[in-house]
This record gives C-alpha cells, structure tokens and sequence, in this order.
C-alpha cells in the first residue's frame, strides 16, 4: 500500500509539473508572437523616439535580441532558481509587484469563494427542504435572473445605483487614500466586488446542491428511513446531505478557477487592484516577466484544483482509479 500511494503521488506530481512546463512554453512564445513593442511598455514615449541603434542596445539590456527559444531557456533556468526578472512598467521585481496585489485578491476572491460555499449549500438546502412550494419557485426564478446577467453589465449598475445616485458605497479602489490598514473602510470598498462575486456564481452551485438533495430524497433508502419512522430533517441532513457532501467537495474544488476568472473581470470593473487587474495591465503593456508569472501561478492553480478533485473522486469511487490503472 505505501509503494502504490508513494507511486500515485510520484505519477500525480509528474503530471503537474509537466502541465506547467507546457503553459509557460505555451504562454512564452504567444505572448512574443502576439502584436506590440515591449520596449514602449519599459522606455514609454521614449521609445518611439528612439533611433535605430538606442533600441537595439534596449533590446539587448531586456535579454530581447535573441531567438524565442533562447530566451524562453535563459527564462526557465533563471525561473527554476527563483529569480522572475523585473517587469518593465513597474522597475521592481515581479514577485514584488505581484505581493502588493495578491493580498487584494486573496480577500475578494478567497471570501467570494467561502460565501458561495456556504450559501449555495444552504439555498440547496432550503430549496430541496421546501421543494415546489412558493418560496422555492421564487428562489429557483430569481436564480435563473440573475446567473443570465453579465457580469460586467451588472456591476455597472450597481455602480450607478450605490455609487452615482445613493452615493453610498464607493464605485472603485480597495481601499481611500491613507487608509491601508483601514478595516472598516476595506469592507465598505467590497461590498459591491463581493456582491457581484457571490450573486454571479451563487445559484448555479445552490441548484446543484438541490438537484442532487431531491435525487437521494428519491431514493430506496429514503423508503426505508421513512418506513422506520424517521423525520424529514434526520433524513435530509442525517443522510440525504451527508451523501452528496463528497461530490460537492469535488465540484467547489473543480470550480476555484471559475470563480477567479469572475473575480478578474469585476476587478477591472471596479479597478479594484488585485491580481485580475495587473494581469489584464501586464497583457497590454507586454510586460512579459510579469505576465509570465501570473500566467503560470493562475494555472498552476487551476492544475492543482483539478488535480486535488480527481484524487478526491477517486477517493469517493475507487473504480475511477482501478480503471486508470487497468489502462
């Protein structure tokens, strides 16, 4: 048994560092590829007024004069012992620009995340609790509502609303000048990123819940419980919720990267300075170290939520894995 396990995290951990090899070869050579001038990105304005010879010396001083494989290898090797390079808007190292944001990110998307958690479980709950009735038709149609509204569309009015009319919430930023460490202050500026955050994601996870709630509800065993004499609530939660609690584990694991990818598109809405903002800033710009960096740290990400979803399936149903092996 320790020789397989020792074998499956060996065969896991090859796969993941094999899948980031490939996105960063992926992400290096089509961000080159793609249309701009790097050096506008480092010089500003000064680089169109540069002559021919100053910009070749400034390709060079960025290490932009060799081939693409050339440059992805001295990356690679410059990468594996830690060092990212500089991003060329910012002058500073990239992690430290990254460090800045990543705070940023962590409250609005790590809180968006537990929120949706926690509420989807208990609208399921509730909807499959009071299932056909009033209050589960309105919570089922106003879910529908909402999950078909874009995002971006969304947000801005809310912004017209809160921010414009009401003038009652702030329309952008983390946080007021001065106010770094402003508690208070931080969480009035996420009132509506998180809103937007939440309400976009929420029901399609609650519907889920509910859906497969009313799937055990149905089934023999529930029979057999009421047969017994057990309540609806012990059954609901004593057996109907404990079954489905593992796949939904799963699924919220499968769907951090979806909602970070939510969570970028409201950043840029509100300017809110998180990573979602700097990514969108580096693309732009051509700011390739920084861009590198945040490109492979998303889907390193994504990899190991994928990754920790297959292990805990296989853990649910081992067929999954016997059949993997059989291959």
């Amino acid at each position: 048994m320790s020789r397989n396990m020792v074998l499956y995290c060996g065969k896991k951990l090859m796969v993941y560092f094999a899948s980031i090899f490939v996105l960063s070869l992926s992400v290096f050579y089509v961000a080159r590829l793609a249309p701009g001038d790097p050096l506008v990105s480092y010089y500003g304005d000064r680089a169109e007024k540069m002559s021919p010879d100053e910009q070749e010396w400034a390709r060079k001083k960025l290490g932009l004069e060799d081939p693409v494989y050339v440059q992805y290898g001295r990356w690679l090797k410059n990468a594996v012992h830690g060092d990212f390079g500089i991003s060329f808007k910012y002058k500073r190292n990239v992690l430290e620009v990254i460090q800045e944001r990543f705070f940023n990110t962590l409250v609005l998307g790590g809180g968006g995340f537990i929120l949706i958690f926690v509420l989807a479980l208990l609208v399921g709950i509730f909807c499959a609790w009071f299932e056909d009735r009033p209050a589960d038709k309105i919570l089922c149609q106003a879910g529908v509502i909402t999950s078909c509204i874009p995002e971006f569309w969304f947000s801005l009015v809310l912004i017209l609303v809160f921010s414009v009319w009401l003038k009652i919430l702030p329309s952008s930023g983390a946080y007021c000048a001065g106010k770094v460490h402003d508690v208070g202050d931080r969480a009035v500026h996420l009132i509506l990123p998180m809103a937007l955050v939440v309400t976009g994601h929420l029901w399609y996870y609650a519907f889920m819940v509910r859906n497969k709630l009313l799937e055990e509800i149905r089934a023999d065993y529930v029979l057999l419980a009421k047969s017994k004499g057990l309540g609806k609530g012990k059954i609901l939660f004593g057996h109907c919720l404990r079954n489905i609690m593992p796949s939904y584990l799963s699924i919220m694991a499968i769907s951090v990267p979806h909602i970070l990818g939510g969570t970028s598109i409201i950043e840029m809405v509100f300017s809110y300075p998180g990573i979602g903002t700097l990514t969108y800033e580096s693309a732009r710009y051509k700011d390739y170290n920084l861009l590198m960096v945040l490109c492979v740290f998303s889907g390193s990400l994504v990899i190991l939520c994928s990754l920790i979803a297959q292990a805990v399936n296989e853990r649910i149903d081992p067929r999954i894995r016997g059949d993997e092996d059989g291959r």
